[in-house]
């Protein structure tokens, strides 16, 4: 398990990277924009009907008895996070600049992610049901909290108005992603069996169109100059508040879950789930929700966030694997 997460970190990073240079140096252009504009709108679509069709709310009610774990997690994700981000962005208007720091509000505002929740809570040995269910509920209530929360905390004159009136964006985003993810969940009586089965092959359709939305977005970005507004002390300064933002919730998700009384399983699921923000649903949202020449900027700090996000979640899972191996040592010498 260690060496794949280490396999999923390198090929995140590296493809990633590689999709924002091929953009940089390759902007796709013209008509061809055009045609990668309509691809990327149908695999937002598929996306989140696959995420219909993955999630199951029976599972996510048969598991949601731990309440105060999963109100821990949830209250992690959609109310520390948006005051945080809502507050480092009145603290530091300038040190980012407008759409950076957009991109940080947007960025805390986003579900949770499933995979790597769940598998980190598995290496460290966490309560792993529960991180199943709070994951799944975190993107289930995700496809309508992200969107009330963007159109609440950010500014609609540099956002949301820039692409359209509010009313033709929530259109735009019921075509994408809404409806999408309900005819997902309506197809999984035919459908769910086929998903489990081949969830690896279709892993690569999460992976395909979270690349194909960075370099569309990229593309459209370096067209409209996004490296002219975007400079390397800003990318700097992000780097160093992205840190900061998660060293905090994880510290805070910690001391939090023992303040409650939880169990050792139970807050490192609180730890791991509350923690993270997904990049698989962040991307087409934002590909929904921002004009096409701002969202390669906005999307910087959920990216960044993502890798150091891995990076860390990684460390400390090792840690907790290796202390609670320590601990059960303790228990039984023999």
């Amino acid at each position: 398990m260690k060496r794949l997460l280490r396999l999923d970190l390198d090929f995140y990073l590296f493809a990633l990277v590689g999709c924002v240079l091929v953009a940089s140096r390759f902007p796709a252009q013209g008509e061809a924009a055009r045609w990668l504009e309509w691809v990327t709108n149908a695999a937002i679509a598929l996306l989140f009907f696959l995420y219909g069709a993955r999630l199951s709310p029976r599972q996510a009610l048969e598991g949601a008895r731990n309440v105060r774990l999963h109100l821990t997690i949830l209250g992690c994700t959609y109310v520390l996070f948006p005051c945080l981000g809502l507050g480092l962005r009145w603290a530091l208007p300038e040190l980012l600049g407008a759409d950076l720091s957009l991109g940080l509000s947007f960025l805390c505002a986003v579900p949770s992610t499933v995979q790597s929740s769940i598998a980190f809570t598995s290496v460290a040995g966490g309560n792993v049901a529960a991180a199943l269910t709070s994951a799944s509920l975190s993107n289930l209530l995700g496809v309508f909290l992200t969107p009330l929360l963007v159109a609440l905390t950010l500014d609609m004159g540099n956002g949301l108005e820039a692409s359209g009136s509010w009313l033709g964006t929530l259109q735009k985003l019921a075509l994408q992603l809404l409806l999408p993810f309900i005819a997902g969940q309506l197809s999984r009586p035919w459908l769910a069996g086929f998903v489990e089965r081949r969830r690896r092959a279709l892993g690569l359709v999460d992976r395909g169109s979270i690349l194909l939305v960075v370099y569309s977005a990229f593309s459209q970005g370096v067209t409209a100059g996004v490296w002219s507004t975007v400079s390397l002390a800003s990318l700097g300064w992000l780097l160093l508040v992205d840190s900061l933002l998660l060293g905090f919730v994880l510290w805070f998700s910690a001391r939090l879950s023992r303040l409650l009384g939880f169990s050792r399983e139970d807050e490192i699921a609180a730890v791991f789930c509350g923690s993270k923000k997904s990049l698989a649903s962040g991307l087409p949202m934002a590909a929904v929700l921002f004009p096409p020449d701002r969202a390669s900027s906005m999307v910087l700090p959920l990216m960044l966030f993502h890798q150091l996000q891995l990076m860390a979640c990684a460390f400390l899972a090792r840690r907790y694997a290796a202390s609670w191996a320590t601990l059960r040592a303790r228990r039984d010498p023999e």
